[in-house]
């Protein structure tokens, strides 16, 4: 059982380790980020554009410097104006046509800022809500935003994509309840990033976005994972009960083997022996070791040798002192007793090797096969050639 249970181990470290490992690569699969900036290194293909109220003919005066690696543009709003300056990264797909893609995946987006003077920003995302002939209308994009703020000083803006503003006048224009806060982030054909309407007026607003990135986690991983290890561990346990099972029977085989000389412990008093008191000592031993009485010093009683000299005898004949020779010999009839008769119960077979405790006989004969009398039963039929 040694071998066992040391090979049993090793598979068990085994699985930690290739659990923690796949765990590992699991979690860390499980968080999605998709760059937007540098343009190059995007999964997602957009194209940057000024946006709508900057462009020619626009109320925004707008430069649009740089897109693909960084955005950066300034604007100028006149005092009564209420047009709005800002970058639209516009979804195209290999054509270079526009395209509405699905962030429903992404849980926040996070950005590195920064602008000159002090300003109010924000970051709409509008989805399609209408019919598919009404791709083309404004009016069939909810425009989900959200408000932060910036300085000179490169600051990082995340922001919950779960829980944007939709903007009041889209509700009145939809006909639709205020409270109707629901959206979903699965047609979108571009993200904006701009001014608001307390961005500073008549004075000209540079923005610097460095960094752009889509956020989110796919819980499938994580569920993947759990269902590994539960197959995993079933799978081991399923495997260590049955090589348990195997290894039981072959230590309770081997064991019955090495007790060989002691299953015919009866013979002893029949076998000639040069040596009288050894033979005395065996014969008193063989013939009363059912007896729960039986101790030393009856056996040096009725022998006649004395106490040294059955302790010797014992351990140059069996290599065992007097009690462990005495519950070798009972433990081997109960095994055997075991094997063979399956309808006497334990505490039977115990009082008649001579135990009149049951429990202490069941702790003695678990260390010397390793298991318990019940189970010893169950895989003799097994262990028997």
């Amino acid at each position: 059982m040694h071998e066992f249970y040391k090979k049993a181990l090793v598979v068990c470290f085994g699985l930690i380790a290739a659990c923690v490992v796949l765990g590992y690569i699991c979690v860390k699969q499980s968080y999605l980020q998709a760059p937007l900036l540098p343009a190059a290194d995007s999964p997602l293909a957009w194209h940057g554009d000024p946006s709508w109220d900057a462009r020619a003919g626009g109320k925004v005066l707008m430069h649009l410097y740089e897109a693909q690696r960084r955005l950066r543009f300034d604007y100028r709003l006149a005092g009564k104006d209420e047009g709005f300056g800002g970058v639209e990264l516009n979804f195209k797909d290999g054509k270079g046509q526009p395209i509405h893609i699905d962030l429903s995946r992404y849980s926040s987006i996070s950005l590195l800022v920064k602008c000159s003077p002090a300003n109010t920003l924000q970051l709409a995302i509008p989805t399609f809500v209408g019919r598919r002939s009404d791709q083309q209308e404004f009016l069939g994009y909810r425009v989900p935003l959200s408000y932060f703020s910036c300085d000179e000083n490169e600051s990082r803006v995340e922001l919950d994509l779960t829980r944007l503003e939709t903007p009041e006048w889209w509700y009145f224009l939809k006909q639709q309840a205020l409270s109707s806060k629901d959206y979903k982030l699965d047609k979108v054909p571009k993200i904006i990033v701009g001014g608001s309407g307390q961005s500073p007026r008549d004075v000209t607003l540079e923005v610097q976005v460095r960094e752009l990135n889509l956020k989110g986690r796919n819980r499938g991983y994580l569920v993947l994972f759990g269902v590994l290890l539960i197959v995993v561990w079933s799978g081991f346990g399923v495997w260590f009960f049955r090589q348990h099972a195997q290894a039981l029977v072959g230590d309770v085989k081997l064991k019955l083997q090495k007790d060989l000389p002691f299953v015919a412990y009866q013979q002893l008093s029949l076998e000639p022996h040069r040596d009288k008191e050894k033979t005395a000592i065996l014969q008193c031993i063989a013939s009363r070791y059912a007896d729960a009485e039986l101790d030393l010093e009856r056996v040096v009683e009725e022998t006649g040798v004395n106490r040294n000299k059955v302790y010797d005898i014992l351990k140059a004949e069996f290599g065992f002192t007097f009690s462990g020779y005495l519950n070798k010999l009972r433990l081997t009839e109960a095994a055997r007793l075991l094997a063979e008769k399956d309808t006497a119960t334990v505490a039977e077979i115990a009082y008649s090797v001579g135990y009149g405790n049951v429990s202490y006989f069941n702790k003695l004969f678990k260390e010397e096969y390793g298991c318990t009398p019940k189970a010893f039963r169950s895989a003799c039929p097994v262990a028997e050639p």
